[in-house]
């Protein structure tokens, strides 16, 4: 095999390993959707705490601790980084299965989001330099791929393993396998450098903390696109913790049936949302050389996704509940790769873990510390009214107002891309032209 074959070859591993690594995480922080309902029982804890539970212990953590470390990712090596935050988060997932009340759980969901904090921009900037702005965008599509796998691998053995073995094993045996893959993260996974897929050199040190933050927050479009991401954050991460819940207090199924309807809608819709969301705005950029359609198709792929709300949370089917699902989340997901490479494209080389932290910083800040907890408020709210139909307008009223106001933002994104992304070409240190 000559040196470009292993080159290839390499780069198709090491997108792989991320992959994986995603998943794992995604599942880590997930499988407390469809083992909730347990925790609620066992701990009896009211919709408020499983809110704060869901969403601010991890959340806010994991948003407040992501941007330092995506700075010392932007500084040092980054493999060795993701391979101690996955053991971190690992451990913290099965610490999960030990709590013996609201306080304890808090705090190792707080473990969670604290490892998690390493794993996503580190892994997303090696992706950049690894490929080419060209393919960037379906690069890290497949790199999100770790999202709807995350899902259907947490809701699956989540809500199997809590009807076998209950909630806290269940935390123990998903958690644990992640300190293994850590090992193998350390050991194999090699440092490109900066600025490789460019051609580009980056030699000199990385900026520091304030004046990256003030790099974002002069260019409207890196304002833009994590505020929009946030808002519709709100909607689907809300929508992501409470559904499994929603389904078992309205169609009175089990945590193994609703996790395998969560997995179906989130597996087969998001899949397919996330490659072909990729590939599509990559296709789309590249014949009408308007870097634009990168924002304008996502708010198009989330403003399409409001026929479905109504359907999902109205309906009485559950077959047409899952249907609708299945597609919604198909087009919820189309925009993540577009997002991602267009602020790794606009964050410049020595920037891009820093500039995916950036992002997730106010995605998950906002999205996970208030969309579970709002629902969880609304639904405790509406229970004098509405009952056991609590949850269901509780989580109707906040997705589709999230959707229409993220729709809206990404379209302001759009105003000032193709001034942004030249300012950032023209600030990238002798780029390859």
């Amino acid at each position: 095999m000559d040196g470009s074959r292993k080159a290839r070859a390499y780069r198709a591993y090491v997108l792989a390993l991320l992959v994986t690594v995603g998943i794992v995480g995604w599942v880590d922080r997930n499988v407390f959707a469809v083992l909730l309902q347990s925790v609620k029982v066992d701990l009896s804890l009211s919709d408020t705490e499983l809110g704060l539970l869901g969403g601010v212990a991890f959340g806010v953590f994991y948003a407040g601790v992501g941007l330092p470390v995506a700075w010392l990712a932007d500084r040092f090596t980054r493999a060795p980084l993701i391979a101690v935050a996955l053991g971190l988060w690992s451990l913290m997932t099965a610490a999960c299965g030990l709590a013996g009340g609201f306080t304890s759980l808090f705090l190792a969901r707080v473990g969670v989001g604290i490892g998690e904090a390493g794993g996503s921009p580190s892994s997303q900037s090696l992706i950049a330099d690894y490929f080419p702005p060209e393919r960037r965008a379906r690069a890290l599509g497949v790199l999100y791929l770790y999202i709807p796998c995350g899902f259907v691998v947490g809701y699956l053995s989540g809500g199997w393993l809590n009807d076998i073995v209950g909630w806290r094993l269940a935390f123990l045996l998903v958690g644990l396998p992640g300190v293994a893959l850590a090992l193998v993260v350390r050991f194999t996974l090699l440092e490109p450098p900066r600025g490789h897929a460019e051609g580009a050199c980056a030699a000199e040190p990385a900026p520091n903390l304030a004046s990256t933050l003030r790099y974002f927050l002069s260019r409207p479009a890196l304002r833009h696109l994590p505020l929009a991401g946030a808002v519709h954050g709100i909607g689907a991460f809300a929508a992501a913790l409470w559904l499994p819940a929603y389904f078992i207090r309205t169609f009175a199924v089990t945590s193994t049936t609703a996790g395998a309807w969560m997995a179906i809608a989130y597996g087969c819709g998001g899949t397919v949302g996330v490659v072909c969301g990729g590939y599509c705005a990559d296709a789309v950029v590249r014949r009408s050389g308007d870097a634009r359609w990168y924002a304008w198709g996502s708010a198009g792929v989330i403003a399409a996704t409001l026929p479905c709300s109504l359907l999902i949370y109205l309906a009485e089917s559950p077959f047409v509940v899952v249907a609708s699902l299945v597609v919604s989340t198909l087009l919820g997901h189309m925009f993540l790769g577009p997002v991602a490479a267009l602020v790794q494209n606009l964050a410049g080389l020595r920037r891009r873990a820093t500039a995916a932290a950036f992002y997730l910083f106010l995605v998950n800040l906002v999205s996970m510390g208030l969309g579970p907890v709002t629902v969880g408020i609304a639904s405790d709210y509406f229970s004098a009214r509405f009952a056991n139909g609590a949850l269901r307008y509780a989580l109707f009223s906040v997705v589709v107002t999230t959707t229409v106001l993220a729709s809206i933002i990404f379209m302001l994104a759009a105003r000032t891309l193709r001034r942004d992304l030249e300012l950032a070409r023209i600030t990238t240190p002798h780029a390859a032209r």
